[in-house]
């Protein structure tokens, strides 16, 4: 079985998008903007979230009522 190859996030995605290196990522107001867009639905880094106070919504409702 091959190995599996990593697949960047949708994070790392937009970070590239936006040409930054990790060094530039809390300085960058654009990629500020898309973190608070998609705070909820995508894998930001932690130390990211604390630098810049985005609060994330945890959802653990499972539909059932």
């Amino acid at each position: 079985m091959p190995p599996y190859r990593a697949v960047a996030t949708e994070f790392e995605l937009a970070a590239r998008h936006l040409h930054l290196t990790p060094d530039k990522y809390a300085s960058s107001i654009q990629l500020r903007r898309w973190c608070e867009r998609n705070k909820n639905r995508c894998y930001i880094p932690e130390w990211l979230l604390k630098q810049w106070d985005i609060l994330v919504e945890v959802n653990y409702d499972s539909g059932a009522a």
